[in-house]
């Protein structure tokens, strides 16, 4: 008995030890502190559009939340163009038909904000669920000065994020509408406080903005904001996630969904944590003209191609956001593939390296498997000109150091295992495919992390 109570006593205290050890800082803390690793992504301040307001008060919706703003309106002071993305996940959430009816009514002009909440998705809930989303989008267009009826309907898009196949505690949700209207402000702290409410499982509210100057206005200054959320169930068909962009540079109607599809494409749509496509992804763009200028209506025009640029470049930024506040995730992971036989091929290729699980299981171990990127490239689908002989892989550190060649024109090198653990030890770094031995072809990038046994923690007990 003794012989088994000491064993009993030594297991007891490997276990602890290992789960020390396994206690990772990356995760969602219940009191709502970031972790001290991703303060660096939340701003201190910013530069937000003028005449764009943001607000967010408590609901509750989910009942586990008893003090947590989960209730954001992002507001123009006057009507403004509108565009969306939406999920192509063949089970879309209320909010999703509402905000592109809405859009299709009004022919994307006229719109005067976006009200979201978190908690529950408002997905798979029926007729109802319908009803529910038209409700919120019509309370929040009470809170506007000029609530004469133009006969296109509600002007506020609706977003929802949570857990899938609840209704919504709508009541409660309208009543407190009114609470987030009175917050409105052009504020940082306002604009903060409504991209944290708009969080699930993220560990830290996505917020950027910046200026910028187009080519017929040089003097004049412009400005666009972004907030986003997600954290998981996050992979691009679409849109992914939610996200919501706003800038003050005049835009007509007419151009805003080729100009926000075309930033989408090499930004949102190019980001994966887990592979899940959600039934509620949504990424809107709204632009109210309030700083002056040049409105931009024709896409040969100079300023239409430079706001093209600075669209993608600043929705990837936003994008990336996403990917470091994975669930669970110990990396992030640029996946660089070069020499493709068009855009789509490359990215093809990049994003099944992203999807896949051996991969990224690898890379939270530390574990540099190169058979299993080369693997994921040899299953691509529908992609012209994947040669094994012509096909070469690298591990490139975060830092920029010499990258580890450990395929070379479908060779294999001698890897230095030792500085292959340096370089997968670091929090970023790349993965680097080059399809042809040469320096022609096409280049995608794609980001992605690793998978850890967090990760299944946090899906283990979200609807809890």
């Amino acid at each position: 008995m003794a012989f088994k109570s000491h064993s009993l006593r030594r297991f007891i205290s490997h276990a602890l030890k290992y789960s020390r050890e396994q206690r990772r800082p990356y995760s969602a803390p219940g009191d709502g502190v970031i972790p001290p690793g991703k303060r660096q992504y939340v701003p201190s301040s910013g530069t937000y559009p003028k005449g764009f307001l943001a607000g967010s008060t408590h609901v509750g919706v989910k009942p586990s939340n008893t003090k947590f703003d989960d209730l954001a309106i992002v507001a123009s002071e006057t009507p403004c163009s509108g565009a969306a993305v939406f999920t192509k996940n063949k089970f879309q959430a209320a909010p999703v038909t509402v905000s592109r009816d809405i859009l299709r009514r009004r022919k994307g002009d006229g719109i005067r904000g976006i009200v979201i909440n978190s908690g529950r998705a408002n997905a798979v809930t029926g007729k109802k669920g319908i009803e529910d989303a038209y409700t919120m989008g019509e309370a929040t267009d009470s809170c506007f000065s000029d609530k004469q009826d133009d006969g296109n309907g509600s002007r506020t898009l609706v977003m929802s994020t949570g857990v899938i196949g609840q209704r919504l505690p709508v009541d409660k949700i309208v009543a407190k509408i009114p609470s987030a209207c009175n917050t409105l402000s052009s504020s940082h702290s306002a604009w903060l406080s409504a991209a944290r409410a708009i969080c699930t499982t993220d560990t830290f509210p996505k917020l950027l903005s910046r200026t910028f100057t187009l080519p017929s206005s040089p003097n004049t200054s412009y400005s666009i904001a972004g907030m986003t959320k997600g954290a998981g169930m996050i992979h691009p068909n679409m849109a992914t996630l939610l996200g919501i962009l706003c800038t003050d540079v005049p835009i007509a109607p007419s151009v805003m969904h080729t100009l926000l599809s075309s930033a989408i494409e090499k930004s949102f749509n190019s980001i994966s944590i887990d592979g899940d496509t959600s039934t509620n992804d949504t990424v809107a763009l709204l632009a109210n003209g309030a700083a002056a200028g040049s409105l931009i209506e024709s896409q040969s025009s100079p300023d239409y191609a430079e706001l093209q640029e600075i669209l993608t470049t600043f929705a990837a930024d936003l994008a990336k956001l996403v990917v470091r506040d994975g669930e669970g995730a110990t990396k992030f992971v640029t996946i660089r593939v070069t020499g493709g036989a068009s855009y789509a091929d490359a990215k093809r290729v990049a994003s099944t390296i992203a999807r896949s699980p051996l991969v990224k299981t690898a890379l939270y171990g530390k574990d540099a498997n190169w058979g299993r990127v080369l693997c994921a490239i040899g299953y691509t689908e529908d992609v012209e000109g994947v040669v094994p002989e012509e096909t070469s892989v690298s591990f490139v550190p975060g830092d920029r150091s010499p990258e580890l060649r450990v395929v070379v024109n479908g060779e294999p090198e001698a890897v230095d295992e030792t500085r292959a653990a340096e370089i997968l030890e670091q929090g970023d770094l790349e993965i680097l495919v080059r399809l042809r031995s040469d320096d022609q072809g096409s280049e995608a990038l794609y980001w992605t992390c690793d998978f850890s046994h967090e990760y299944v923690t946090i899906n283990g007990d979200y609807r809890t």
